[in-house]
């Protein structure tokens, strides 16, 4: 049953909250990245193939340990959006927002009317009528978070008209698409990468708009934090799992290994 969100109601008071993308589709998974502490979890349904009845159990253990569930949706599928929430998500991620068209098309999905034109339905997020049909419709509307990634050259020049669209709640960077979108694949550190995260981060501080940063050091985490972002992904499950079990393999190595 749709809940206060968590992370909505902590960047409003000016908290900081930490998340993590999740690709792996296991819902006991998800309870473990809740019970270490973080604040929000994105589940990957962009790069990933998980089915609805999947994504729904996802999100079902993100709330069973208050860990707050976002989706990142597939680019440009308002169908994608429609099921996530439905199934409870708190808010989506909307990948590669190039122009306020796409962030427009994206808040009519995830909103209803009159600030958007969500398919109406019943079901588990309204507690299977156990609230009222026209409470929730407003409760979903100021609780349900959208979330625009920017990760495309054009769309930091563009990045005036994007954020002037009513109903975007947060933007989240993408550094690895930008380098390629720039023409330096993977050169995440890159300077021209670096002056336009900066970019984006000062022009969401001019429009009001909360910016989430994906520090890759801990360096880069006190940087942003310096800078006043209160909102941080850190990272993939999938990354930190594999190095932490090559770590684990190699303070384990005996000299006789081969």
């Amino acid at each position: 049953m749709l809940r206060p969100n968590a992370v909505r109601a902590a960047l409003t008071a000016g908290d900081a909250v930490h998340g993590l993308f999740c690709a792996i589709p296991a819902p006991a998974l998800v309870e473990m990245i809740g019970c270490a502490g973080y604040d929000f979890v994105i589940l990957d349904s962009e790069h990933t193939g998980v089915d609805p009845q999947e994504l729904e159990n996802l999100i079902r253990a993100a709330e069973a340990v208050d860990l707050t569930p976002f989706v990142r949706v597939p680019e440009a599928d308002p169908g994608a959006i429609l099921r996530a929430l439905d199934a409870g998500a708190m808010g989506v991620v909307v990948p590669h927002v190039r122009t306020a068209a796409d962030l427009a098309a994206a808040v009519r999905a995830a909103r209803y009317a009159p600030e958007g034109m969500r398919s109406l339905n019943g079901g588990r997020v309204p507690g299977f009528g156990r609230l009222d049909l026209g409470e929730y419709l407003a409760r979903a509307n100021a609780e349900i978070m959208v979330v625009a990634m920017i990760e495309d050259a054009g769309a930091v020049e563009a990045l005036g008209e994007i954020l002037a669209v009513p109903g975007l709640d947060l933007v989240l960077e993408g550094a690895a698409d930008l380098s390629q979108s720039y023409g330096v694949p993977w050169q995440t550190r890159h300077p021209v990468v670096r002056r336009a995260l900066t970019e984006i981060a000062d022009r969401c501080d001019e429009h009001g708009v909360p910016f989430c940063a994906i520090p890759r050091t801990p360096d880069d985490h006190r940087d942003w934090a310096a800078r006043g972002v209160r909102a941080f992904v850190l990272g993939e499950e999938r990354g930190i799992a594999a190095r932490a079990l090559r770590a684990h393999r190699e303070a384990h190595r005996l000299e006789e290994d081969p």
